[in-house]
């Protein structure tokens, strides 16, 4: 078992939450499994504890934070021109779960909105990577969503204004 009662840890799917409990579980006619009881902001999940990948990664450490700050304010990466393939490319990265994915996927689709107005499925996806990002921001920094939200959307415009300021 990699997890204790009482970590915090992130779910790729469901964000930040806490190890309540471990608990032996039988799922319909499948043998007794351990699981993991996740309480997370908005429900309960359970990970079985002996899946090769669980999911589960211990939240970012907030010393890293800073590592993160620079690449928000890194130059974007160009996103694929076929919506269809951006949209599979950046949805397989959300699903990795890393913070590092997360970072990326909103400074690259924030980036692209300066530009150009994000179809309904990118907008969705900065959505879910944004909420995501801020979650587990305000979980590392000990401070609320609306602290985490409004120092992410600090950095991006940083790095807004400076590459708008290398192109004139």
């Amino acid at each position: 078992m990699i997890f204790k009662v009482g970590d915090r840890v992130v779910h790729p799917m469901y964000g930040v939450g806490s190890i309540v409990k471990l608990e032996t579980k039988q799922l319909g006619e499948q043998a007794a499994h351990v699981y993991y009881e996740v309480a997370t902001s908005k429900s309960t999940i359970w990970v079985p504890v002996d899946a090769l990948t669980t999911g589960l990664r211990p939240l970012t450490a907030k010393s890293h934070l800073a590592q993160y700050r620079s690449l928000l304010k890194s130059s974007p990466v160009p996103l694929n021109k076929d919506h269809h393939e951006r949209h599979i490319e950046l949805t397989e990265r959300l699903r990795e779960g890393t913070f590092q994915a997360k970072c990326e996927i909103v400074r690259d689709l924030t980036a692209h909105s300066w530009h150009k107005r994000l179809s309904e499925a990118d907008a969705s996806l900065l959505r879910v990577a944004r909420e995501g990002l801020c979650q587990e921001w305000a979980a590392v920094k000990g401070v609320t969503m609306f602290e985490a939200t409004h120092e992410v959307d600090e950095i991006l415009q940083e790095s807004k204004r400076t590459r708008s300021a290398e192109i004139d």
